[in-house]
């Protein structure tokens, strides 16, 4: 265990060295940072083995209290990000310089904005940089090229760049529920031609004989999860993907994982198609689906259409559902930026990544500008 004068720390083999309550009592209600989750893709082999995510998370110490904890993880390649560094490790490579092992603050396979320092109470700033600094040197001292943290919030966004981080933003499209009764009523706020072509599309998904029933907590049973592992690995396979999780997984987390949402999609009680959600009070987030069909309009009614009429029924505010993008904006999804900050051990090199980012960041801006102007909303 390191230490300074005010705050110690030490880095853990895995999120099961803290107990369950005293990793949830620092997470907050996000499901993906609880104890759980991360467990979850541990135990079931999600992680580890030969996955090239290992897990080394950092817990955090002022006096004999824990105050923080960071899901870290020692990486050796840039699978299941989906902040892309691939030029980054091409141009390691060239110069005859290792990339890989990096270190990443990140939940796996997960492009959700939320806590990457969790905390019981607001995390302080001396938290914070004692964590940045405790990576930067971990990384050093164990040869790993950098250290990058993932779908940081705007608040950790701005220390860590305090603190000598490069940021890099990002772009989702999320949607925001704007006090509608019912689904209705969101059709009402569109333009005409986007209201016209979401009608048509579920019109046609419906007229394919699909019925879609939702499943959450003890209501999962194994059955389901078998329907639903079939969906996802055919569509996997389909687009020639790779599959991050393991069957296992989905078993673990329907028994352990608060807001574990499941939307199934049948005809004549086969299925054609699923969905898997996760909820917190405020949020739903979409992460993953598979199909078994070929239904036009089949992902677009799966994966969003389904999902907003949840948002209303149950008073969700948002929903996020997943990463990039742009078919999503002409069915209500806005443009929003996504953050993640990065130190690379050689300075040459964070040279060179800087300026990359400066002139993402422009381009980036420009494309927002645009995407803005072209709102699918009816104008006032």
């Amino acid at each position: 265990m390191n230490q300074s004068p005010a705050i110690r720390y030490r880095f853990l083999k895995s999120v099961a060295e803290v107990p369950r309550d005293d990793w949830n009592a620092c997470a907050g209600p996000q499901p993906f940072v609880r104890h759980e989750f991360l467990c979850a893709l541990e135990e079931s082999g999600s992680v580890g083995g030969t996955s090239g995510w290992y897990p080394e998370p950092l817990a955090l110490y002022r006096g004999r209290e824990l105050a923080a904890l960071v899901p870290a993880y020692r990486k050796t390649h840039s699978y299941g990000e989906y902040v892309f560094d691939w030029a980054w490790a091409r141009a390691y490579e060239a110069a005859g310089l290792p990339y890989y092992p990096k270190l990443v603050v990140a939940i796996p396979y997960t492009p959700v904005s939320g806590p990457r320092i969790l905390c019981p109470e607001p995390c302080a700033p001396d938290i914070a940089h004692a964590a940045a600094d405790a990576l930067r040197a971990h990384a050093a001292a164990t040869g790993a090229s950098s250290v990058h943290w993932l779908f940081t919030d705007s608040a950790l966004s701005e220390t860590l760049s305090a603190a000598g981080l490069s940021r890099r933003t990002g772009l989702q499209f999320h949607w925001h529920n704007e006090g509608w009764p019912a689904f209705d009523d969101y059709l009402a706020a569109l333009s005409a031609p986007k209201r016209k072509n979401i009608r048509r599309e579920r019109r046609q998904v419906a007229q394919a004989g699909v019925r879609y029933t939702f499943y959450e907590g003890p209501t999962l049973r194994e059955s389901l999860w078998d329907t639903f592992y079939d969906t996802y690995s055919a569509t996997i396979a389909k687009y020639g993907a790779i599959a991050y999780l393991t069957r296992d997984f989905f078993s673990r987390i329907g028994a352990q994982v608060p807001g574990v949402v499941l939307l199934l999609g049948t005809i004549d009680a086969t299925p054609v198609a699923g969905a898997l959600f996760f909820r917190d009070q405020t949020t739903l987030y979409g992460r993953y689906w598979g199909g078994l069909a070929a239904i036009p309009g089949l992902h677009f009614e799966t994966c969003y259409y389904q999902a907003i009429e949840y948002c209303l029924a149950h008073g969700l505010t948002r929903f996020e559902a997943g990463a990039q993008g742009e078919h999503k904006l002409s069915r209500g999804f806005l443009p929003r930026s996504t953050h993640s900050m990065h130190w690379l051990d050689h300075p040459q090199f964070q040279r060179a990544v800087d300026d990359f980012l400066t002139r993402e960041h422009k381009g980036l801006e420009m494309v927002l500008n645009e995407l803005n102007e072209h709102t699918p909303f009816r104008k006032p």
